[in-house]
């Protein structure tokens, strides 16, 4: 009789998922840790930017309360929670108007490199010829130089190493830019070149679709779905060229914006004579930035592969199969119950 009982498993409690995005719900394990600490990471850093103004006790330039100075190398107290730098500015105000300065040029450098880089390897690839030649052989030959060399060089050409804060800006950001634009042409351009092969755009020109509406309307639409996911890496490639360009001097200057790179030279001689104050927070402000912004582009781009997707559960011994039949929600008895 025991053979003829159909018995329905029974469900096990629901398990409550985190409020992840589409995409993001594919992550597990290690995948999905490295992707939330980047996003918090990254979210600590844009809310710092955002409410510098509130969260700073001082101004970045700011060397008096009142009638009284600051005074150089204070230790952390009540009124100064980090203490002051070597030049008497406030660290814990410095680090956070730093945000700003470094938000800043991530925005500008990176619009700069993807206008200028987009539309370079549209015409490239799509034109071909001996345009696309030209164009390939000087990114290459811009390739050949480091980045942090080629931005020390722009700026000096742009500013003469230091400037004001909107000039000061303007050099970082094209220094920093023109070091990313042959990463986007190259990308670009090889997006292009395929997609300009696919039938929708010979469709387009049977049509009688315009040479520049096919380019910017089809092919441009379908060659840049990768460019989100380079920019979040490109992000803390720029963090770290704006930190070593102010690292060597040739930023921003101090009265005009805070920056975290000429704040770490500063402090090259504090650290020495045992002052850490003065160099741990900028520092730290670089690293998790940097650590922020990478775990988050590499995560977004294992996510985007789908040979690197893993789904919940993968890996694991799979549980046997129930049959279709089996429906009954309790033990069901063969015969008559008055039989047993």
């Amino acid at each position: 009789m025991a053979d003829n009982l159909l018995v329905r498993p029974a469900a096990g409690p629901r398990r409550r998922r985190l409020p992840l995005p589409g995409g993001a719900r594919g992550s597990v394990g290690l995948q999905r840790a490295m992707l939330l600490t980047g996003a918090a990471l990254t979210g600590l850093f844009l809310l710092a930017a955002l409410l510098a103004p509130l969260l700073a006790p001082y101004g970045y330039a700011q060397l008096r309360s009142g009638t009284e100075l600051f005074g150089s190398r204070q230790h952390p107290s009540g009124e100064h929670l980090l203490g002051t730098t070597v030049a008497g500015y406030d660290v814990l105000s410095r680090t956070l108007w730093g945000t700003r300065t470094a938000l800043g040029i991530i925005v500008a450098a990176l619009l700069l490199s993807v206008v200028a880089g987009v539309l370079l390897g549209l015409v490239s690839g799509y034109l071909g010829g001996r345009l696309d030649r030209l164009l390939v052989g000087l990114a290459d030959a811009m390739y050949a130089f480091p980045s942090l060399l080629l931005a020390i060089v722009m700026s000096i050409v742009i500013s003469g190493g230091q400037s004001s804060l909107f000039g000061g800006l303007g050099a970082a950001a094209c220094s920093v830019a023109v070091a990313f634009v042959p990463q986007y042409f190259r990308v670009v351009r090889a997006e292009v070149a395929r997609v300009k092969a696919e039938p929708f755009v010979e469709a387009a020109r049977v049509i009688g679709a315009g040479m520049w509406r096919i380019m910017f309307r089809h092919v441009l639409r379908n060659s840049v779905r990768t460019l989100p996911l380079i920019l979040t890496i490109n992000a803390s490639e720029a963090i770290l060229t704006l930190a070593g360009l102010g690292f060597l001097g040739f930023g921003i200057e101090p009265n005009s914006a805070a920056e975290w790179g000429y704040d770490l030279n500063r402090a090259v001689a504090d650290v020495t004579s045992g002052i850490w104050w003065t160099a741990l927070p900028p520092g730290l402000g670089i690293v998790l930035t940097v650590l922020g912004t990478t775990l988050l582009g590499e995560s977004l781009t294992d996510l985007a592969d789908p040979r690197l997707r893993r789904r919940p559960g993968q890996g694991r011994t799979p549980a046997p199969a129930v049959p279709a039949q089996a429906a009954p929600a309790q033990v069901v008895p063969d015969g008559d119950p008055g039989n047993d």
